[in-house]
């Protein structure tokens, strides 16, 4: 049997997001049992697999691992309709969101870096309105400078990780396709 090469495009396309999501759902899970400096501050490593997904296959791809991260890390972990759950849920919606709008409007002026802060950026702002939500507290907002910071910190590294990842990635992919 014999695959046109649209049907070896997708079907290439189809295994990277789902190794994609696996690593996705392998580092949320790793990044749960780190020691971290402050209980509630994670890295967000497995956004630079989102990353990757959104500027290799675009949009659609980029919430394809990001859903798929969240739903089935939360089901792993145990922690699925739990108030984590909901706190990794919004945040997850917004920077997906806002990466995925900035890319498709900026196109190449915004790279990894800029698009991965954007995230951050948006994942920080929409757990502390889940976290004012739950706990109605007012005081939560006095963080907001502070989270801001580390998230230009966090989505820079993970901006960074990934343009390094994504310029690998490229040139495998081009080797695959110039052996198929």
């Amino acid at each position: 049997m014999t695959f046109s090469a649209a049907e070896r495009t997708r079907t290439r396309r189809e295994v990277v997001l789902a190794l994609f999501s696996a690593l996705a759902i392998g580092v949320h899970a790793l990044e749960v049992l780190m020691p971290l400096p402050l209980p509630w501050l994670r890295p967000g490593f497995a956004n630079i697999l989102t990353l990757c997904a959104l500027f290799l296959y675009g949009g659609r791809a980029a919430w394809l691992v990001t859903l798929t991260r969240i739903g089935i890390g939360s089901l792993l972990l145990g922690s699925l309709f739990s108030p984590t759950f909901f706190l990794a849920l919004s945040g997850g919606l917004v920077a997906t969101a806002l990466m995925t709008i900035f890319r498709s409007v900026a196109g190449e002026r915004l790279g990894p870096i800029g698009i991965s802060v954007l995230g951050a950026s948006g994942h920080v702002l929409a757990q502390l309105l889940v976290a004012g939500w739950l706990l109605h507290h007012a005081a939560l907002w006095r963080l907001l400078p502070i989270l801001l910071i580390l998230a230009l910190v966090t989505g820079t590294i993970n901006g960074v990780a990934a343009d390094l990842l994504l310029e690998r990635l490229r040139q495998r992919l081009a080797q695959f396709s110039a052996s198929s």
